[in-house]
């Protein structure tokens, strides 16, 4: 359910609602885990890191049913996700 009040937009929110999407789901979040090599605490510490953001970001978008399934979940398009991976890359 979506607040009634406007979420921010900008890059860093959606990359940190994303990585809320992620650990939502324990099987996606234990994925996540193996597939990057993060660990618990690491994902912890580097949520202000825009490299983990972008790596996190990068699990989501390498595989087009989490890429739709986040996107429809964050009410974004993914194209709005891809783009918003891109700018936190600069």
């Amino acid at each position: 359910m979506m607040p009634d009040y406007p979420i921010p937009q900008d890059d860093e929110t959606i990359a940190l609602r994303l990585v809320g999407w992620i650990v939502a789901d324990s099987v996606r979040a234990e994925r996540m885990l193996s597939l990057t090599g993060l660990e618990p605490g690491a994902l912890r510490t580097g949520l202000s890191d825009p490299a983990t953001l972008g790596a996190l970001m990068d699990f989501v978008i390498n595989h087009e049913p989490d890429l739709l399934a986040c996107a429809e979940a964050l009410d974004v398009k993914p194209a709005s996700l891809v783009a918003a991976r891109e700018r936190l890359g600069q």
